[in-house]
């Protein structure tokens, strides 16, 4: 069977462009990136998109500020604001219900839409997803180095570079330096630079902010029913593998896999597997 190539497009949500990127046929399942420097849709599911457009009608978008989407996300309420667009996007393309598989930062967005809105989500896969207990704890130093990469003297390939090989994965000399050289000229945008859409919440309304970013304090949560597998590498240094066990306590149909020798970056560090698990999880009744 030859997947068909992808097709780009480009549409507006409430003032709002919104880039994706699509193929194959059958059920919509939209993957959702994550929200590192220079992250961006296709890239980030490039050893994904093809093996699961066999089955699945695959939809990838840019979130709002990133790659070529609109720049700049609500301060307030970011995972809200993610989880609006991407609702708008299903909207202009249709799509009543999908299944949603976002990683990290987009694992946030989807979770967020799903509590939302849990008509319009059949199914997710989440992987290593934001927002799990991150006002209990410290930030985890991969975290850390995330949030500071515009800060300081600012952004820089050799910053990106430690990033990527000693916090996103569990073997950083796996990753080619042509990914890294993708993703640092992506976080380097004008408009990125001058807007980052993913730093340390500040101001006067900073803890309120955060505690609206922390999905265990969200009661809804114990009543979610949306069937959902969460996949967590045991050696992630940006979010704590211990949010899996969270979430597999709080949800009623949730599903925790922890996948050894692997970091925050499972779809990518172990796709061959990642595809597998979640083209099932997606089909098995």
């Amino acid at each position: 069977m030859t997947t068909p190539a992808l097709q780009e497009h480009t549409v507006s949500v409430r003032g709002i462009d919104i880039f994706y990127a699509e193929t194959g046929t059958g059920p919509a399942v939209l993957l959702l990136h994550g929200g590192g420097p220079g992250a961006s849709g296709v890239p980030n599911y490039t050893r994904n998109i093809e093996e699961l457009a066999k089955n699945f009608r695959v939809i990838v978008p840019d979130l709002p500020g990133y790659g070529r989407s609109t720049k700049g996300v609500d301060r307030d309420d970011p995972f809200g604001y993610l989880a609006n667009a991407i609702r708008g996007l299903l909207d202009e393309l249709g799509i009543q219900k999908a299944h949603l598989v976002g990683n990290s930062y987009g694992g946030a967005c989807a979770l967020r839409l799903a509590l939302d809105t849990p008509d319009r989500v059949d199914r997710m896969v989440l992987m290593g997803p934001g927002g799990i207990g991150t006002t209990r704890d410290l930030p985890t130093a991969g975290l850390q180095h995330l949030l500071a990469y515009y800060g300081g003297d600012g952004p820089s390939r050799d910053k990106l570079e430690r990033f990527i090989r000693e916090d996103l994965v569990f073997d950083g000399a796996a990753v080619p330096s042509e990914v890294i050289d993708i993703r640092y000229r992506s976080s380097i945008d004008p408009d990125v630079v001058a807007n980052p859409p993913l730093r340390r919440p500040s101001g006067l309304f900073a803890l309120r902010t955060l505690w609206r970013m922390d999905f265990t304090r969200d009661n809804r949560l114990s009543a979610l029913q949306t069937p959902t597998l969460v996949v967590w590498g045991a050696a992630d240094k940006v979010n704590r593998p211990a949010g899996g066990r969270m979430l597999a306590e709080r949800m009623p149909n949730c599903d925790l896999l922890l996948v050894a020798n692997t970091g925050h970056w499972v779809q990518w560090e172990r796709p061959a597997w990642f595809n597998q698990v979640t083209h099932t999880f997606l089909t098995v009744t």
